[in-house]
C-alpha cells in the first residue's frame, strides 16, 4: 500500500504498547507493496531498536502466522516469526486491522536487487525443507485447499464485458478499459488454457504439499548480511508444489538472470524432484488471470487507491509486455510439448 490508512499513527503506538509492551519512540508508514489489505510501519523504540509493524485489512488468515511460526521453528533460518502479544496471541486487534509484529529486517527485496548464484541457490534450499516439512494438522486442517476454482477467470469474463459497456471519468479507468479491449483476443487465449489444464488437474489429482503461494520478487528479502528470507505468508495453500516452482523461471520480478538460469540455479539448491508441467504451467496461467482479476476489480469498480491506482495498472500491463509473464508461459509450455 502507497498510501496511509485511515488510521492514526496513535492509536496504533498505543496499541503496540498495550499488546506487546512495546514503547514506541519513532514512527514512520513505509510507502511498500501492491496490497492493497496491507499497511506497513517503521517502529523505533528509545533504545534504538526497529520492529516492524503490519496493518492486515479484510480477509485474514490465522495461519498466516502459524504457519511461519512452526516453520521457523523447525531451523528454517529463512523466515521471519511475528512476536507474540501479552496474552501469548500472535496478532492483536484494532477497529477493523489486526496488528501483527515483526523484527525489522534491514535489507532489500528481489525487485531491487539482482539474486546472486547463491541467493537462488538458498532460496531453492528453503524452499525444499517448507515443502518437506512435518505440518502438525492443527495447522494443515486450518489451511485452505486447492480445488482449481474459476473464480479468477469468471471475474476476468465479467471485467471484459464490464469494460466493454460502461464508460469511465477517472484516467487510469479509462486507460484499462481501452488496453483491456486492445488485448481482448490474448486475455480469451489465456482463460481457454487455464480453464483446459484446470480440468485435467481436476482429473489426475496430483497430491498436495504447503505452499507459500506468493514467491515473487517483493516476497524474497536479502538483508545486510547477505542472508536470505521469504516473506508474506499471507495465503498459504496445500496445493500441487509446482504452485511455488512457477516463480523461479516464470518471469516474477526477478532481476540479473535468465529465466532459464533462474532454474538451474534454483533446481541446485532445492535438488531433483519431477516436475509436473500441466500444473507448473496451470499455475503460472492461473496467476496472470489472478492478476488482470484483482487489478480490475480495483481499478475498474471504484476510483479509490489514490497512488496506488497508477502502480496496479503498471503491474497489469507488464504482463503482457515482451518477455514478461505471458510470453514466458507460453514459451515454457511450447518447450514442454516439442519434448514430450
Amino acid at each position: 500500500m502507497l498510501e496511509k490508512p485511515n488510521l492514526q499513527d496513535e492509536k496504533i503506538i498505543a496499541c503496540l504498547q498495550d499488546e506487546f509492551s512495546l514503547p514506541v519512540s519513532k514512527f514512520d508508514f513505509l510507502p511498500l507493496g501492491a496490497d492493497q489489505n496491507t499497511a506497513v510501519y517503521r517502529a523505533v523504540t528509545e533504545n534504538g531498536t526497529s520492529y516492524f509493524v503490519k496493518l492486515r485489512m479484510g480477509n485474514f488468515e490465522e495461519t498466516a502466522l502459524t504457519l511461519p511460526k512452526f516453520l521457523c521453528e523447525q531451523n528454517i533460518p529463512n523466515i521471519i516469526p511475528p512476536f507474540v502479544t501479552k496474552t501469548d496471541r500472535l496478532w492483536a486487534n484494532l477497529e477493523t486491522f489486526k496488528i501483527i509484529l515483526y523484527p525489522f529486517i534491514e535489507g532489500r527485496n528481489g525487485f531491487d536487487i539482482d539474486m546472486s548464484n547463491r541467493h537462488w541457490f538458498e532460496f531453492g534450499a528453503a524452499l525444499k525443507r517448507i515443502h518437506t516439512a512435518e505440518i502438525p494438522s492443527s495447522i494443515t486442517n486450518q489451511i485452505r485447499k486447492e480445488t482449481y476454482s474459476p473464480q479468477w477467470r469468471e471475474m476476468v469474463k465479467a471485467s471484459l464485458n464490464f469494460s466493454d459497456n460502461e464508460s469511465f471519468i477517472d484516467s487510469v479507468a479509462v486507460e484499462l478499459a481501452a488496453f483491456m479491449k486492445t488485448k481482448r483476443s490474448e486475455i480469451f487465449d489465456l482463460l481457454e488454457r487455464t480453464e483446459r489444464l484446470a480440468l485435467k488437474l481436476q482429473t489426475d489429482s496430483p497430491p498436495f504439499t504447503v505452499c507459500h503461494s506468493d514467491l515473487h520478487a517483493g516476497n524474497i528479502l536479502i538483508n545486510g548480511d547477505d542472508r536470505l528470507y521469504i516473506v508474506d505468508w499471507d495465503n498459504p495453500i496445500l496445493a500441487p508444489k509446482e504452485r511455488d516452482l512457477m516463480y523461479p523461471g516464470g518471469a516474477q520480478g526477478f532481476t540479473g538472470h535468465t529465466p532459464q538460469e533462474e532454474e538451474i540455479l534454483f533446481y541446485e539448491g532445492y535438488g531433483q524432484t519431477q516436475i509436473n508441467q500441466s500444473a507448473l504451467a496451470y499455475y503460472r496461467y492461473e496467476r496472470i488471470i489472478e492478476d488482470i482479476a484483482v487489478y480490475c476489480e480495483q481499478l475498474l469498480s471504484t476510483d479509490e487507491g489514490g497512488e496506488d491506482r497508477k502502480e496496479s495498472l503498471g503491474y497489469l500491463k507488464s504482463n503482457f509486455m515482451p518477455n514478461g509473464t505471458i510470453q514466458v508461459a507460453y514459451q515454457a509450455e511450447l518447450t514442454w510439448a516439442r519434448r514430450s
